[in-house]
């Protein structure tokens, strides 16, 4: 007997692009090259700060106090240009800003490592152990985020002192946190999964299951969060140079320049103009970086 009910001509034609099953590629093309035009912009700019003497002008720290307060300008007093002016002491400005990109970079980067091996550690120890480990660390991850950073940040350097490493740890400890509570939620799901119990009921060790099974399974969400933890970390090492706690002068900093600056705004507007500028820029395009690469590694989102 054949059956005479027609089907939906949408369930007879194969699926179009205006269907939801052709959306994802495009989705995932647009990510990929905006990641990627994130990276290289990371790793320009990280080729600036590995040249910048060579890229800099000028002597980024040498005073010459009758070029001081020099607007931008192409032709300066000694015949070289002063593409970004002088401050207050007769530095250049943009020679400043390329050496301060190494401060930001160097802090930003050691301090993502430090709070990343921290935070995924406790965090996969937490989720992986559970019971009264898991309780413990948690209990301290709640602790911290309850206590102000800033005041807790001002204690360590008052009683450390302001120094390169002094800032990397407080940065570091900051930041553990983010990482203890996603990669811990991660592993409370994948321990329970069947390739876990088997590779236990076959013997394996869990140094193993962690090392070889557990890791390569949350390793995409570590590289997205320290990605946006590197944006929170460069705008933090600002943060706290502007406050006279991070490096000191006269080591150039984008945060240092942007406080040295703040009180000629009406007159030399430019000080603390142009570090603030590059200082957003690269804390928006690296945070973005993390966001296209969330949506490119993630497949839940994919579909959306």
């Amino acid at each position: 007997m054949r059956m005479t009910v027609g089907a939906p001509s949408s369930l007879l034609r194969p699926p179009t692009e205006s269907s939801g099953l052709a959306a994802p590629a495009p989705k995932s093309r647009r990510a990929a090259r905006l990641a990627t035009m994130g990276l290289a912009f990371v790793l320009v700019l990280g080729g600036v700060a590995v040249a910048a003497p060579w890229l800099a002008p000028h002597d980024p720290t040498r005073q010459a106090l009758r070029e001081r307060l020099t607007r931008p300008t192409l032709e300066a007093a000694d015949g070289r240009a002063r593409f970004l002016g002088t401050d207050h002491l007769g530095r250049d400005v943009l020679s400043r800003v390329i050496y301060g990109a190494r401060v930001s970079l160097v802090v930003g980067v050691a301090a993502v490592m430090v709070g990343g091996a921290l935070g995924a550690t406790l965090g996969i120890a937490a989720g992986f152990r559970g019971g009264l480990a898991d309780s413990v660390i948690m209990t301290l991850a709640d602790a911290q985020l309850a206590f102000p950073f800033i005041l807790l940040a001002i204690g360590i350097i008052a009683v450390l002192g302001p120094s390169f490493p002094t800032l990397i740890v407080v940065i570091g400890l900051s930041g553990w946190v983010t990482y203890a509570r996603l990669l811990r939620s991660q592993v409370l799901g994948l321990r329970s999964r069947e390739f876990v119990e088997a590779i236990h009921a076959l013997g394996g060790s869990v140094g193993r299951v962690v090392a070889c099974h557990i890791l390569p399974n949350v390793l995409s969400s570590l590289v997205v969060v320290a990605t946006l933890e590197l944006a929170r970390a460069i705008v933090l090492e600002a943060t706290l140079s502007f406050l006279g706690l991070g490096v000191q002068p006269p080591t150039p900093s984008w945060g240092g320049m942007i406080h040295e600056g703040r009180e000629y705004l009406d007159t030399a507007w430019w000080i603390s103009t142009f570090p603030g500028l590059v200082l957003m820029l690269t804390s928006i395009v690296v945070s973005r970086t993390g966001d296209w690469l969330r949506d490119l590694l993630d497949p839940t989102l994919r579909g959306e």
